[in-house]
């Protein structure tokens, strides 16, 4: 069974003269453990399609269904359990919270699932953190680390609940080329030690060299 399967997948902005059809019948496959690499133009409708596989948008028509479950019929509640259990984010922005610590940011999405911070969760942190190698930043302020530093808390945070699916949109936008490089294989070693899949959005052509596949987003469909 795969992972992610999309099909004929069509969003609609707008109506009447104002009516923006962004993705056009796009079809997807991705397996368990796969690492791609999601490229194309400004506006092409590549962080559309990360909403919708991240269940924080509905697709206009079409189907949308990860780990077997047609997420097309779940309800708002559904989307959301969903969502914290199976799907990890990374964004250019990292949306850290700047007066939390690193780890604090990083246990916050298991406190939201246990609906409070647990010893395990901290353990789990900290040995995310760890492997990030920022040690020595587990009770810093994220308001007083580095972008590369945010960056790498960021993929943790994402990392957390075990997700069988991290969906990252251009998450080496705001990066120089070394911090870009570690956060990267950083990305490859979780990608092949837990088999977590990767889909990365990304202009970088250096960063999707990096991935094993390339998706292709062009007048709303996919190919690759």
């Amino acid at each position: 069974m795969s992972l992610v399967t999309v099909t004929d997948l069509v969003k609609t902005f707008g109506t009447g003269e104002a009516e923006t059809r962004v993705l056009r019948g796009a079809n997807l496959t991705l397996e368990r453990g796969a690492r791609a690499a999601l490229i194309g133009p400004s506006g092409s409708g590549k962080s559309t399609l990360l909403t919708i596989l991240g269940t924080l948008m509905r697709p206009t028509s079409g189907g949308h269904e990860m780990l077997g479950v047609d997420l097309t019929r779940a309800s708002d509640a559904e989307l959301t359990a969903f969502r914290n259990r199976h799907i990890g984010f990374v964004f250019q922005f990292h949306n850290l919270l700047p007066d939390f610590t690193a780890l604090e940011n990083v246990v916050f999405p298991a406190a939201i699932r246990a609906g409070r911070e647990t010893a395990a969760a901290r353990a789990r942190g900290a040995d995310l953190l760890a492997r990030m190698g920022l040690a020595a930043r587990i009770q810093f302020p994220t308001a007083n680390l580095s972008g590369g530093q945010k960056q790498r808390v960021a993929v943790a945070r994402a990392l957390m609940n075990a997700p069988e699916l991290v969906l990252a949109d251009e998450p080496t936008g705001n990066l120089d080329r070394a911090a870009a490089a570690q956060v990267m294989a950083l990305i490859g070693q979780i990608n092949r030690d837990e088999g977590t899949a990767f889909l990365i959005s990304t202009h970088d052509e250096t960063i999707a060299a990096s991935c094993p596949r390339r998706i292709v987003v062009g007048e709303g469909k996919l190919t690759g």
